[in-house]
C-alpha cells in the first residue's frame, strides 16, 4: 500500500472515541492524516485526538451523536471549517444488542439501533456528499457479517446493517463516473468492547464483564483497523474479513439451511 495515500487527506471518522474507531484514527494518523473524530463521549474523544496528534496526524474534536441528523451536519460544517474540505468519509459508529426477539421487554432498542447504524451514516453521507465529489473522494461503511446474513440474538443489529449495506449499494451505483468510491466493510467478531456496551433484553448495557463473545479468541482491533485502512486505500468495492465468512457467503447461495446452522453455532460459541 502507497503509505502517502492518507497523508494530508482529510477524514471524517464516527464512532472515533473506542474500539475499531480508536484504532483505526491511531492508525491514520501515523499516516498523517487530518482528522475529525466523532463520537458521544467527549472525554475519550480528547484522549484519542492527543494520541493522534502525537502520531503526526491532525485531530479535530467534534462531539456528535450521529442518531441526530443536526449534529451529523455539524459534524460536517465544522470539518469544512477547520480543514477547508472533506476527501474521506468513514461511517463507522455503532451500537449492538443481544437478545432473542421473543425475549425482548423493551422494542425501542429497534429504532435507537437503527438511528444510529443506518441512519447515522445516511445523515453524515449525505451531508459530505458534495464535499466529497468535489475531491473524488472516499466512502467507507463498517458494516458487519449480519450485514450479509442475519444471526440469532441480533435481530436488531441484523437488520440495521443489512439497511446500510443496502443503501452504500445503491449509491455506489449512483456514483458510478463521479470519481467517489465506496467500500463496504463486513467484519465479524472483534475484540473492540461493542458487546458490553450492547442492549440486553431490558433496553440496558450488558455491562463490563458480561461480553458474550470469547474476546481472546477473536480478530484484534488492530488486524481489523489495518484491514479496513488498506481496503479504503486500494478504494475496494467490499471487504469480508475472515476465510470462513467468505466461505460462508458462497454457502449461502449453494445451502442456505447450513449457514443457517453455522451462525446459530457461532454464536453459541462466542466465536
Amino acid at each position: 500500500m502507497n503509505d502517502a495515500v492518507f497523508r494530508d487527506n482529510v477524514v471524517v471518522l464516527t464512532g472515533a472515541s473506542a474500539g475499531i474507531g480508536r484504532e483505526l484514527a491511531l492508525q491514520l494518523a501515523g499516516r498523517g492524516a487530518w482528522l475529525a473524530l466523532a463520537a458521544r463521549d467527549v472525554g475519550r474523544l480528547e484522549e484519542v485526538a492527543e494520541e493522534c496528534r502525537e502520531r503526526g496526524g491532525r485531530a479535530l474534536v467534534a462531539p456528535t451523536d450521529v442518531g441526530e441528523e443536526a449534529q451529523c451536519r455539524r459534524l460536517i460544517d465544522r470539518t469544512m471549517a477547520e480543514y477547508g474540505g472533506v476527501d474521506t468519509l468513514v461511517n463507522n459508529a455503532g451500537i449492538g444488542m443481544w437478545a432473542r426477539f421473543e425475549e425482548i421487554t423493551d422494542l425501542s432498542i429497534f429504532e435507537r439501533i437503527i438511528r444510529v447504524n443506518y441512519l447515522g451514516s445516511v445523515y453524515c453521507t449525505h451531508y459530505a456528499l458534495p464535499h466529497l465529489k468535489r475531491n473524488r473522494g472516499r466512502i467507507v461503511g463498517v458494516s458487519s457479517l449480519t450485514g450479509k446474513t442475519g444471526v440469532p440474538t441480533r435481530s436488531a443489529y441484523a437488520a440495521s446493517k443489512h439497511a446500510m449495506a443496502g443503501f452504500f449499494d445503491s449509491l455506489r451505483i449512483e456514483l458510478m463516473g463521479s470519481g467517489v468510491t465506496v467500500t463496504m466493510v463486513y467484519p465479524g467478531f472483534v475484540a473492540t468492547g461493542i458487546r458490553e456496551r450492547a442492549f440486553g433484553a431490558d433496553g440496558r448495557p450488558l455491562g463490563e464483564g458480561n461480553s458474550p463473545v470469547r474476546e481472546d479468541e477473536v480478530m484484534t482491533v488492530e488486524e481489523c483497523a489495518r484491514l479496513i485502512e488498506r481496503a479504503a486505500a486500494e478504494r475496494r468495492r467490499e471487504l469480508v474479513m475472515t476465510r470462513r465468512a467468505k466461505v460462508g457467503m458462497w454457502l449461502k447461495l449453494l445451502a442456505p439451511r447450513m449457514v443457517d446452522r453455522i451462525a446459530r453455532d457461532a454464536i453459541e460459541r462466542g466465536k
